[in-house]
């Protein structure tokens, strides 16, 4: 077998999430109650046997690398890790300028380290893959360059960079949000669109980086410069994300991918988790995600009095340890460890973060609540949309958005 590194890309500010990226990184968002953003590219290496995990880090980065060090130790002893790699500015100055420029300012990681491959993944997509398969594909077509593509609604294809394969999967053209985007082989509903995972023999991305560091007025970015030019002199290939197949995965599920760029994008995915037959499934034992156990009782819902309507309980919601529902009633909602929501409360189509506690009488619907917040009794939140735009984020859709640490009046 080849020897492989990861090389995870979690450096980005995530600036479309604020105020969740106020205080953190985008990959460090929490995610499904009990998960950060980037548990979810972690894990799928893990689960396909790639355990040498390079995590590139930028901005806001701290919680992010406490997520790291807390939660993904690995066995030394066997040569596995997962380690965080702060911007070292080896080359100057700058910071990284692009992706490209990421990876060439770390390029003595891959000196150090010998691999035969390299992915270059990011950190700030919610799906799961099995790369064992992506990696004999792109063995089999003996590409120097293997791209992770997932297949789009064509009317939908203006919206990513889209790229247009022979029908052999190998790679002829790299467009940039095109008006009219070419169909992918077999499907002309359907256009093949770059999820921004690579993965490379090592001396092809040495390569090409290198070039691309020389190149004046380059984006220095993957998609936008590297395989641009690369795939005109060199095999690069497209791997369709659609046959990925992990195990214990539902038929539903295949295909499932979510850029979780924007705060309703990232709402919209975690209301993917709550339904009786989710199309993301958490609870596939075949294939866990990992993150940190923290040392919490179980979740505990009190008070069965239906005639003053004080019912602690819980409707299609997932709900984490140390939470208690004390005759409240949460509805399509993804509650995070330690949230407290009191008596004659209504939570609905919401994400509550990290020890948040929701107080009588409240009505709270599609919103969500960063960590460390208290809500007084009686407040109402995602009702009168003037009143919460005077006093929150409020997004087109009328999503509500609640920052870390705010003392709600």
């Amino acid at each position: 077998m080849p020897k492989s590194l990861a090389m995870i890309l979690a450096g980005g500010a995530g600036t479309r999430l604020e105020p969740l990226t106020r205080e953190r990184a985008k990959p460090a968002v929490p995610f499904g109650g009990r998960y950060r953003i980037i548990d979810f590219v972690l894990s799928s290496f893990v689960n396909s046997g790639v355990f040498k995990l390079k995590v590139l880090t930028q901005y806001k980065s701290d919680s992010l690398n406490n997520h790291l060090s807390r939660t993904w130790r690995m066995t030394a002893f066997l040569g596995q890790y997962c380690e965080a790699v702060p911007a070292q500015m080896r080359t100057g100055t700058d910071w990284y300028k692009g992706s490209a420029d990421a990876i060439f300012q770390n390029l003595n990681l891959i000196t150090d380290e010998s691999p035969d491959l390299v992915y270059v993944f990011g950190a700030d997509h919610v799906y799961q893959m099995d790369m064992r398969q992506m990696e004999a594909y792109h063995l089999a077509k003996r590409a120097d360059c293997t791209v992770a593509a997932i297949p789009v609604p064509i009317e939908e294809g203006h919206q990513f960079g889209i790229i247009e394969t022979g029908p052999d999967g190998e790679v002829k053209r790299f467009l940039e949000k095109p008006k009219d985007p070419p169909p992918m082989p077999g499907d002309p509903t359907k256009c093949l669109a770059s999820m921004g995972n690579y993965l490379f023999n090592t001396d092809a991305l040495v390569r090409e980086v290198t070039q691309d560091a020389k190149a004046e007025g380059s984006a220095h970015d993957f998609g936008k410069s590297i395989l641009q030019e690369m795939y005109k002199r060199a095999p690069v290939y497209v791997y369709d994300f659609a046959r990925n197949m992990v195990p214990g995965l539902g038929e539903r599920e295949r295909g499932y991918w979510r850029d979780v760029g924007t705060l309703d994008a990232y709402f919209q995915a975690n209301m993917d988790l709550v339904g009786v037959e989710p199309i993301f499934n958490l609870y596939n034992s075949q294939w866990p995600i990992y993150t940190q156990n923290p040392n919490l009782p179980p979740a505990k819902f009190v008070f069965a009095n239906k005639a003053q309507n004080r019912v602690g309980m819980a409707t299609d919601s997932l709900v984490s340890e140390g939470c208690i529902i004390s005759g409240a009633h949460v509805d399509r909602s993804v509650l995070s460890p330690k949230v407290r929501v009191n008596s004659f409360s209504e939570v609905s189509e919401s994400i509550v973060l990290e020890n948040v506690e929701i107080g009588r009488h409240c009505v709270i619907r599609r919103a969500i609540i960063d960590k460390n917040v208290i809500i007084p009794p009686g407040t109402r939140i995602g009702v009168d949309p003037a009143e919460d735009k005077a006093r929150f984020t409020l997004t087109e859709s009328g999503l509500v958005v609640i920052p870390k640490g705010a003392r709600v009046s």
